[in-house]
């Protein structure tokens, strides 16, 4: 079939506008500046991350990442993000519990979930991520992430299998943890992670719930403390999340928002995998590491334990108390709480 010299150029033409529509939405280049609270353990989750953004937009998404500490502090997150001085925050909500109040729900309280398809079934189908979603609209910023961490054990510079093996030591934790560990005579104290090696090395503290094995390599803890307890209590130990600024979010295009969610939500897994992998490593190797569990009974203990702290956090708030009871009634389901 001929075409006609008329519907060539009106093909030519709608060709010429549809190309440079497209050039014109990428005519701005959009630098991000990402924060992260890891170290150089990510650096190449990172570069890998925005290698894909900056191929998948043609280059008009780049993303500049900043490890832990090196612009602002990890606590500060949600300010920076607020402000446009960092462009998206990935951070843990327990950082920030004064700033938004339902951050340490967000990040895990003790016993509320046990394995990381229950955590994501929590979040994102039964309503937890649109509760926090709105905590986090009020404070000037928009959640576009949630991610799972992994192990969260306790290290001890001596053999641990039980409760009462903790009665003589002094633990390293985070309020939640430490509030239910001083519920049985367990003392406690916080100390920031880059000060765990010292504090283990010269008695300070006898132990840590900090993270799982790969966390205490990556901080070379095995050479002063030993032993890895699981204490079978919050797994993942710890909710990460994506933060970012509205205004620059509102500025990409609908492709743009999509390539960067995707990438985003990848970076997170990619996150995970290595901590799961890693530490399953270290379990399997059995060399960095003297490995223990608590029995069932010192487990369920602790999960009792646990309960008046979800009544402190959902007694903050009305927002607080809608997500303590999706918990509530989870935990109902799959029946560690009795009607």
């Amino acid at each position: 079939m001929k075409l006609s010299v008329f519907v060539k150029s009106v093909l030519a033409t709608s060709l010429a506008v549809s190309v440079l529509a497209s050039q014109a939405a990428y005519a701005e280049t959009m630098r991000l500046r990402m924060h992260t609270f890891y170290g150089t353990e990510v650096d190449q989750i990172a570069a890998d991350l925005s290698d894909r953004v900056k191929e998948a937009s043609d280059g008009s998404l780049q993303i500049q990442f900043f490890r832990g500490g090196e612009l602002v502090d990890s606590d500060q997150f949600v300010e920076a993000v607020a402000q446009g001085s960092i462009s998206i925050a990935h951070g843990v909500g327990s950082y920030w519990p004064g700033t938004v109040g339902i951050g340490t729900i967000e990040a895990g309280l003790p016993g509320a979930w046990v394995s990381v398809e229950e955590a994501r079934d929590i979040f994102a189908n039964q309503g937890l991520d649109k509760i926090i979603a709105e905590a986090y609209e009020e404070k000037g910023v928009k959640l576009i992430g949630r991610g799972f961490g992994s192990d969260y054990g306790l290290v001890t510079t001596k053999p641990v299998t039980s409760l009462e093996d903790l009665g003589d030591m002094r633990i390293r934790a985070t309020s939640s943890i430490a509030t239910v560990l001083q519920k049985f005579d367990i003392p406690t104290a916080f100390i920031p992670g880059e000060e765990l090696y010292i504090a283990l090395s010269t008695g300070v503290i006898d132990g840590a719930v900090y993270g799982g094995p790969v966390e205490y390599e990556q901080l070379r803890i095995n050479e002063v403390a030993g032993y890895y307890t699981d204490l079978n209590l919050l797994n993942p130990g710890w909710t990460e999340n994506l933060l970012i600024n509205p205004g620059t979010w509102e500025k990409m295009s609908d492709e743009q928002q999509q390539i960067l969610q995707t990438e985003l939500d990848q970076y997170l897994l990619d996150v995970h995998n290595w901590l799961e992998e890693g530490n399953q490593r270290l379990i399997d190797e059995g060399t960095l590491f003297e490995f223990a569990t608590l029995s069932e009974e010192d487990s369920r203990d602790l999960a009792e334990a646990s309960l008046p702290i979800w009544r402190e956090e959902a007694a903050r708030s009305e927002r607080n108390a809608r997500a303590v009871e999706i918990l509530i009634q989870n935990a109902k389901a799959k029946g560690r709480l009795s009607e």
